[in-house]
C-alpha cells in the first residue's frame, strides 16, 4: 500500500495538504477557498470525491477559510477540538463535525490519523500524523519549538510536511516590529530554519524519502536559501519547497521505502 501526498498551498495566505492512498485521502486544514481547491487536485489528477475527512490543527484563518463551503458542498466530515470549533464561523448542526482527541488514533479506511498536541498561539493546536499500514507521513507546521512529540513522531515518518517559517538573520534585518518578531520566536509561534533543520539532522530516519519544507514566511525566508540548506544536509531524501502560490506535484510514498528502510536497520543491528 502507498501514500500519495501534495501540499495544495503552504503559507500565511493559507494552508492545505493531501495525504490518501488509492482509495481514500484526508485534507489537513482547509486555509484557501473551495475553488481553488477544487482547481489544484484538478490539475494534479486527484479526486476531491477520495476525501473524506477535513482535519482542522488550529483555529487560524490560513488554516480554515476554506472549511465551511468545502466540507459543506461535499458533506465532508471536520475533525476537530471543542475549542477550535468555537471560532470555526459555522452552524455545527449542518456540518458533520467529529471532535478528536490528542494520541487516539482515528481509522478511516486504510487510513489511521493520529493527533498530538504542539506549541503554537492557539487554543488547541495540534499537529498530524497519517499511516497506511507501514507507511507513515507527518505533517508538521505552526510550531513554536521541537517538543518530545514532535521528534518522536518525525523520527517515525516515511514522509514529512515539516515548516521552516524564517531565517534568523532576515527576521532580525526585516521590518516587522518588535512585538511580531518576538511572537514568531518567541516559543509558541513557529520553527526557524536553523531549528527545523536541526530537528531534520538529528532525528530524521534512514528510511525517510521525501521532506517538504512548509509554510515559509513570505518577508523573512527565502525558497532558494531553504532549499539549499536543506539539499545539503539530505543525506538520501528528496527535498521539496511547497509554495505559497501553488501545489506541489504528488509525491508517492512507496512500499520499496519500507523495505529500505528495514533493510538499513538491520544492517545497522547486525
Amino acid at each position: 500500500m502507498s501514500l500519495f501526498i501534495t501540499s495544495l498551498n503552504s503559507g500565511s495566505n493559507g494552508n492545505c495538504y493531501y495525504v490518501g492512498n488509492e482509495h481514500e485521502a484526508v485534507l489537513v486544514d482547509a486555509g484557501i477557498s473551495c475553488r481553488e481547491t477544487e482547481k489544484r487536485m484538478l490539475r494534479l489528477g486527484l479526486s476531491i470525491q477520495k476525501v473524506k475527512a477535513i482535519f482542522i490543527s488550529h483555529e487560524h484563518t490560513d488554516h480554515i477559510s476554506g472549511v465551511p463551503v468545502l466540507a459543506k458542498k461535499y458533506n465532508i466530515p471536520v475533525y476537530i477540538t471543542p475549542g477550535t470549533l468555537k471560532h470555526l464561523r459555522i452552524n455545527p448542526e449542518e456540518y458533520q463535525i467529529v471532535h478528536f482527541i490528542a494520541h487516539n488514533p482515528v481509522t478511516i479506511g486504510g487510513l489511521t490519523i493520529m493527533a498530538f498536541p504542539k506549541f503554537h498561539d492557539a487554543i488547541e493546536p495540534h499537529s498530524f500524523i497519517i499511516s497506511c499500514k507501514d507507511i507513515t507521513v507527518g505533517v508538521f507546521t505552526d510550531i513554536g519549538v521541537a517538543c518530545e512529540h514532535l521528534i518522536t513522531h518525525f523520527s517515525k515518518c516515511h514522509a514529512a510536511f515539516l515548516e521552516a517559517n524564517y531565517d534568523d538573520e532576515m527576521l532580525d534585518n526585516g521590518g516587522y516590529p518588535y512585538h511580531l518578531k518576538r511572537r514568531i520566536r518567541g516559543g509558541h509561534g513557529h520553527l526557524s530554519n536553523k531549528q527545523a533543520l536541526e530537528l531534520f539532522v538529528n532525528h530524521k530516519p534512514e528510511f525517510m524519502s521525501h521532506l517538504l519544507l512548509a509554510h515559509l514566511s513570505k518577508n523573512n525566508n527565502s525558497p532558494e536559501l531553504v532549499y539549499e540548506l536543506f539539499s545539503n544536509n539530505a543525506n538520501g531524501s528528496e527535498i521539496i519547497v511547497a509554495s505559497r502560490y501553488e501545489e506541489t506535484p504528488v509525491y508517492h510514498i512507496g512500499q520499496i521505502d519500507v523495505i529500505i528502510g528495514k533493510a538499513k536497520q538491520l544492517a545497522f543491528n547486525l
